[in-house]
């Protein structure tokens, strides 16, 4: 299965290095004695999530702080809603006075898009040597899962992701943690097992992740209270 096109041009370098580190987490553990691609993935995900973490930690705060803010916003948008430019005024204001910056979840989630494309590439494109390589249930990384397994966890995973991300939202944020998790899910019927992995990995070091930043703000909302 290949995919070419003007993406696929402009993220090759990033595709082509991370070629090069499967490769390479592969070459080492098969001088452990149990050669795998997949475990090759799972560990340069897991690298990769560590890597971004401090992106990441920063996305959730913030997205975690306009969160907080809904029920003043709503407020606002309802009082103002016949004059825009006062409204924008005023949501101004409450932003600089929450210390608050609304696009400062914008930021870490495009510095990232680079590299979770050229994940995206880098595993569509994989031939893993012309060999059909195979890992725990899956026949081949490079063909779809034919017991749907990885299917069901992808949708599974981005579910609870995005349950996590959306402690509170709009009957539209909603939908979105039914809708998104199905389409991810279908469209993961289709790609190679190999790439789906990637994903659910993905998904669960981010759960953890997120588990572990709230799990250290409830800590310091407990000792700040005491």
């Amino acid at each position: 299965m290949e995919e070419t096109g003007f993406f696929g041009t402009i993220f090759a370098p990033i595709e082509n290095l991370l070629h090069f580190a499967i490769e390479l987490l592969y070459s080492i553990t098969e001088k452990l004695g149990f050669g795998s691609y997949g475990l090759a993935i799972i560990f340069l995900t897991i690298i990769i999530k560590i890597i971004l973490y401090p992106l990441t930690a920063k996305q959730i705060q913030s997205m975690k702080a306009m969160q907080t803010l809904q029920p003043k916003l709503k407020k606002l948008q309802e009082k103002y809603k016949d004059n825009p430019q006062l409204m924008q005024q005023k949501l101004a204001t409450l932003y600089k006075d929450a210390g608050v910056n609304p696009l400062a979840g914008c930021l870490p989630m495009l510095i990232q898009m680079p590299i979770l494309m050229g994940m995206y590439y880098a595993l569509f494109n994989f031939d893993y040597g012309g060999a059909e390589p195979s890992f725990l249930w899956l026949p081949s990384l490079s063909q779809t899962d034919p017991m749907y397994i990885l299917p069901v966890l992808s949708a599974l995973t981005t579910f609870l992701q995005s349950k996590m991300s959306m402690m509170e939202g709009t009957p539209q944020t909603k939908a979105i943690t039914i809708i998104m998790p199905l389409f991810i899910g279908w469209i993961s019927l289709n790609f190679p097992a190999g790439l789906v992995l990637y994903w659910v990995t993905m998904n669960v070091v981010q759960i953890i992740q997120q588990w572990w930043l709230s799990r250290n703000e409830e800590i310091n909302n407990n000792k700040e209270a005491a």
